[in-house]
């Protein structure tokens, strides 16, 4: 799930999140890998208003989210922040 943001606080990340989580296909509806960033200091809050489980990958093993990853490499690629 990829959504724009004004702030990386956590109230805006996580309200953010709330807000698309129902645009996702059903089939992703059951469960996200969050990355270890503050923003997601609020993680419950999304899980108890979305009924999505969150997961944390452990420190140091980006492989644990392998696509996302990938993912977060062409973004950077391609949306670079000037």
């Amino acid at each position: 799930m990829l959504v724009r943001v004004a702030s990386k606080d956590t109230e805006t990340v996580v309200n953010a999140l709330i807000k698309h989580a129902g645009k996702l296909p059903q089939e992703l509806y059951r469960s996200l890998t969050w990355d270890r960033g503050k923003e997601m200091a609020d993680h419950k809050r999304f899980t108890v208003t979305t009924d999505i489980r969150g997961y944390f990958c452990d420190p140091q093993h980006p492989w644990q989210r392998g696509s996302n990853e990938n993912a977060n490499g062409l973004l950077r690629q391609y949306f670079r922040k000037d």
